[in-house]
Formats: structure tokens, C-alpha cells, sequence
């Protein structure tokens, strides 16, 4: 047991080799930066920044006469010192939509969002050190970001969606060969999601251990690293003893000893599998939104609100670390609470 491997600490070590295969493609000087941001974001939000700024450099490379002249490794940190607020805005263009070795690359609202904040906090911290005179990433906006309608499941359709898993109805043949093995597996994997609201990172990265019977709570990792405790209820519980109950029997293989969920090659299950295994269940259910595990979420978060009212409880569960992005996320739910109070006040009788 004691040589069976921490899933965070696995993505960690998983990253950190990523990343030096990232940072080996970039110019010299960014290693300071990403050296100065260690203690304050997670090994994933480092790898999809060293992502963003090769596609910068990238692009800097391919259509800026100065950086046309060496090649990217070799560029000197006073570089930064000669781009210009329209090479950033230049930059933002395209990567709208691009091509790079074949493949077609699009980026909408979110992913530019994503590009400008990384190259922001990039400027940012060389300029706080006095390294670079100019931040001309400071004087671009970030695109307005048009907030989408959260989808989520009603009542019905949470029952269609576990009544898929437990008869298969819907499935080819071929699923149906496995479906007896993973069934109620996949019925606690998935009523632990609509139940509790976590996200599926961290449903993917629960050991047996995390799992209290005696309070009906699971340890999970949030974003961030932080360990947490959540609550849930009956249905929760008797899904996970059914699943438990199989799990015992398994034999994993080595290194996955811990794990609450494995696969069908008994390994822990990966965050794809369980978005395969979603897809898998609603492909073929007519009348069923498109659903992906995220929203299986979403449908949590607005059941909670709806019935207890609290934006705050709602933020705390879902592992929100500010209250305006569960806010921003329930508006519409916050709206239509709103409108009842305008007819519930009754100002003098008919």
C-alpha cells in the first residue's frame, strides 16, 4: 500500500516534466519568471502559462522584424523592452484563429482572455522588479467576456440520465459487453457528482481512504491544493457501499492500490475516461441536453441555491474562492428570486 502513488502529487510531477520541455523552447530569462510564481500558483496554472507565452514568442518570432533575427532561445529579457502595445494588440488578432504545423488553432472570448492574462502577469512581474522599463501588456484590455447560460439537467432529466446507467438501453453492443462490469461503478461515480457538486479533477483523485461513512463526507484536493471536506446524502452513500462493496474484490495494479475509482484496466480512472463515460451514457437519450460532467455540476450548484436561497453555503461547496464568481454563475437564478419578491409584496388587498 505504501508505494501505491498520490494522485496530486503524480498531475505535479507529471507537469513539472512537461514544463521543462516547455521552458526548453522559450527564451532563458522566462525561467526567472516562472521561478517567481511557484509559491503562488499550482504546478497546472504554470504549464498552461509556459503554453501561452511559447505561442507569444512564437508569433513575435514569425512576424517581428527585431525577433526574426534570433532564434527564440537566444532572446535577451530586453526584448520585452521593444515590443509595443500594437504588437500585443497584433498578437490578440491572431490568435483568434491561426495554423501552426498543419493544425487549425481558434481561440473565442475565453481562451484570448486566458492568453492576454498569462502575458499580463508575465510583463508584470518583470516590470515590479525594475528588469524592464515598459508594460505595454498593462495597456491592453481584456476582451469583454459575454457570460453563458449555465446548462444544467432538471429533475427528469438527472432520473433519465441514472436510469441509462442502470439498464444500458441505449448502448451499442459493444458497450453493452462492458457495461455489466462498469455499471455500478459508473452509477456511484456519477451520483457522487450530481450529489456533491465536486469537480471531476477531484472526483478522479479520491483514495478509498477520503471516503467517511460515519459522516457522510469525502477529503478532496480543491484547485489551489487545499483539502476540504464535503457532505452527502443517502443516495450518495448507498451508491458508493454498492460500488465499494465490487471495488474490494478488484486487484489493481501497482501504484493505484488507493484509488476509489479505476478503470477497466484497474488503474485510477483519468478525467477523459469519466468524460467519455458521460458522453457514452447521453449520445443516444433523446431529449437530452448535451451534457458534459462540468454540468452535472452546474446542476448541483443550482439545485443548492434554489432550495436554500445562500449564495455563500453554494460558494463554500462548490470550492468558489470568491463569492462573485458564484454569483455571476446563479444571476439568472438570483433574477428570477427578485421578480417573486415583487409579487409577493402586497401593498393593499383586492
Amino acid at each position: 500500500m505504501e508505494n501505491s502513488k498520490n494522485y496530486h502529487d503524480e498531475q505535479n510531477n507529471l507537469n513539472t516534466l512537461k514544463m521543462r520541455e516547455v521552458l526548453a523552447a522559450l527564451p532563458s530569462f522566462c525561467k526567472q519568471f516562472f521561478r517567481g510564481i511557484q509559491e503562488y500558483t499550482s504546478s497546472r496554472t504554470r504549464l498552461a502559462y509556459a503554453y501561452d507565452l511559447r505561442v507569444f514568442f512564437e508569433f513575435l518570432h514569425a512576424n517581428n522584424s527585431v525577433c526574426a533575427k534570433m532564434e527564440i532561445v537566444e532572446f535577451p529579457l530586453s526584448i520585452l523592452d521593444q515590443i509595443t502595445r500594437e504588437d500585443i494588440e497584433e498578437y490578440m488578432d491572431y490568435i483568434t484563429y491561426y495554423i501552426k504545423d498543419g493544425r487549425e488553432y481558434a481561440n473565442n472570448e475565453r481562451g484570448k482572455k486566458r492568453k492576454l492574462s498569462a502575458l499580463k502577469s508575465f510583463y508584470n512581474y518583470y516590470f515590479c522588479a525594475e528588469l524592464i522599463k515598459t508594460n505595454p501588456a498593462a495597456l491592453v484590455p481584456l476582451p469583454k467576456q459575454h457570460e453563458k447560460e449555465i446548462i444544467r439537467l432538471d429533475a427528469d432529466e438527472v432520473a433519465i440520465l441514472l436510469d441509462q446507467v442502470e439498464e444500458g438501453e441505449k448502448l451499442t453492443k459493444c458497450q453493452l459487453k462492458y457495461h455489466s462490469k462498469t455499471k455500478i461503478r459508473d452509477i456511484a461515480l456519477l451520483t457522487l457528482l450530481l450529489g456533491t457538486g465536486i469537480r471531476v479533477s477531484e472526483c478522479v483523485g479520491l483514495d478509498i481512504s477520503d471516503v467517511d461513512f460515519k459522516n457522510n463526507g469525502i477529503k478532496i484536493r480543491r484547485k489551489g491544493g487545499y483539502e476540504t471536506v464535503v457532505y452527502f446524502g443517502e443516495e450518495v452513500s448507498d451508491a458508493l457501499h454498492d460500488y465499494l462493496e465490487k471495488r474490494h474484490h478488484i486487484i489493481p495494479l501497482e501504484g493505484h492500490e488507493n484509488a476509489l475509482f479505476l478503470s477497466i484496466q484497474n488503474r485510477r480512472i483519468t478525467v477523459r475516461a469519466v468524460e467519455n463515460l458521460v458522453k457514452k451514457y447521453t449520445a443516444n437519450v433523446t431529449g437530452l441536453k448535451k451534457i458534459t460532467p462540468h454540468k452535472l455540476r452546474s446542476t448541483y450548484g443550482t439545485t443548492l441555491y434554489q432550495e436554500t436561497g445562500d449564495i455563500y453555503l453554494v460558494a463554500d461547496v462548490l470550492g468558489h474562492k470568491d463569492v462573485n464568481t458564484t454569483r455571476k454563475h446563479y444571476a439568472a437564478i438570483e433574477d428570477n428570486r427578485r421578480r417573486k419578491a415583487a409579487k409577493v409584496v402586497r401593498l393593499r388587498e383586492k
